[in-house]
């Protein structure tokens, strides 16, 4: 008998050509499934809340896939990550209602996109986050994401996936930052970490790396806050800034229930 399974994942998404299954290209999906088949002998299916790009990672990935496995979900965790890639892990397995799908069941998917701000670049820090030499205006960068909050049209900023529908509800788009000194005496000349937060029911093709990298001529002064606005509202995809590199970029977590928590470790959480 056939069971359906929910999964939360996290994964490093540097080596991978994205989530989606692809031919000869690593992903994230085709790992997921050969671990699968490894497990149960069985071909599965796995379906995901969101098809991250090559690059991107995430912390609160959420799949969904059917199987007659009958060993209970904590060993299907266990078996999971035993075989899986050490940049790949399972945080959580339970079992799901018929209906479920990871990807139409999702109500809102939270990204996170980091930059560190420094002097000098880190190599220890860039693997997940975009160096800026700075400084950047934090204050203006915030108050033009405010803007995105509510029902717009992004066509400035992203190509829909499916079909020709643009609109989409953003319900939280924030900065936040914190110095990443060890001791406070040391923030004269600080490191800086900007963390761009953006919940959304549903994303465009590329639509939360291009908002960041418009954000960033915010921050530099480039383009006002008032342009920001008028830019959102053009729907011109030629306008915006160019899309800031996939190392910075995290899917977060996925909500299914308004009154419940994200997926992920534990729950959104301070970023």
């Amino acid at each position: 008998m056939m069971c359906n399974y929910r999964a939360v994942i996290e994964y490093d998404g540097t080596g991978y050509s994205g989530f989606q299954i692809q031919v000869s290209r690593p992903t994230i999906q085709g790992e997921l499934e050969r671990a699968l088949q490894r497990i149960t002998q069985e071909t599965v299916r796995v379906t995901g809340a969101g098809r991250t790009d090559a690059g991107v990672h995430a912390r609160g990935q959420v799949i969904s896939f059917r199987t007659a496995w009958t060993h209970g979900c904590a060993a299907l965790q266990r078996a999971m990550n035993a075989v899986l890639p050490r940049d790949v892990c399972v945080v959580d397995v339970s079992e799901a209602t018929g209906r479920f799908h990871a990807r139409f069941s999702a109500l809102r998917r939270t990204y996170v996109y980091s930059i560190y701000e420094g002097h000098v670049r880190s190599p220890l820090l860039e693997r997940y986050a975009q160096h800026v030499a700075g400084p950047l205006d934090v204050e203006a960068m915030a108050r033009s994401a405010g803007y995105l909050e509510g029902e717009h049209d992004f066509a400035a900023f992203g190509q829909p996936p499916i079909g020709e529908n643009t609109v989409r509800v953003v319900h939280r788009a924030r900065w936040h930052t914190r110095c990443l000194a060890e001791e406070p005496d040391q923030c004269a000349q600080p490191t800086r970490l900007l963390q761009f937060e953006i919940e959304a029911n549903a994303f465009l093709r590329g639509m939360v790396r291009r908002i960041a990298g418009t954000l960033l001529l915010v921050g530099t002064g480039r383009l006002s806050e008032s342009g920001f606005a008028e830019l959102l509202s053009s729907r011109e995809i030629s306008r915006a800034g160019a899309p800031v590199s996939a190392c910075g970029l995290c899917l977060w977590c996925v909500r299914y229930d308004d009154e419940g928590e994200c997926s992920g470790r534990d729950g959104r959480n301070h970023l």
